[in-house]
């Protein structure tokens, strides 16, 4: 069988019809889907992070859910044990009245620092440096004790004792103290 010149055109354009049509195919149907499918594998995969840190999130969130009424009672317990006013009008004469009553005189007091206190939102820390001119041993010990054991939102931080040559019964005291107070 012998085909003609317009039948080999025909086949010959068929042909080409058939390369054009799995071209387009290929490369203009099939292409994008794949490459809509590898942008959605990606962004799929960049998420797994995100997902660990939402659940991470939601724990620590249910975490501070469940101890919120505790600490919530906390904060209301130590806002009570905050005397109202300026700190700097009340604890110079707190401290003072407290070592008057433990039977040191010489009381000088004065505020160092002041920073927010970062786990408790409302609150500052204020340092305070504490001298006290002549004191005895024992006494300043007792003295002590009982500060940070009648103020729980007091924290002695350091604490220098110089004892003179011409005195030996009495000391130079100077401590510096941290107190919670409200912003």
């Amino acid at each position: 069988m012998k085909l003609g010149k317009e039948e080999i055109q025909k086949l010959v354009l068929g042909g080409l019809l058939l390369i054009g049509l799995v071209y387009v195919y290929f490369n203009l149907l099939l292409a994008p889907l794949k490459k809509q499918q590898a942008a959605g594998r990606q962004s799929t995969a960049e998420l797994g992070p995100q997902i660990v840190n939402a659940k991470g999130q939601l724990k620590r969130t249910a975490e501070l859910e469940r101890t919120f009424s505790e600490r919530t009672t906390v904060l209301r317990q130590v806002d009570a044990m905050i005397p109202e006013g300026s700190p700097v009008a009340w604890f110079p004469t707190k401290v003072g009245d407290f070592l008057k009553r433990q039977g040191i005189e010489k009381v000088t007091t004065k505020i160092n620092t002041e920073a927010a206190e970062k786990d408790m939102p409302g609150f500052r820390r204020l340092s305070w440096g504490i001298d006290l001119a002549k004191v005895s041993y024992s006494q300043f010990g007792n003295a002590v004790c009982a500060l940070e054991n009648e103020d729980p939102l007091l924290e002695i931080r350091t604490l220098q004792i110089d004892a003179s040559r011409d005195d030996a019964e009495t000391q130079r005291v100077t401590l510096t103290v941290n107190n919670l107070v409200k912003q």
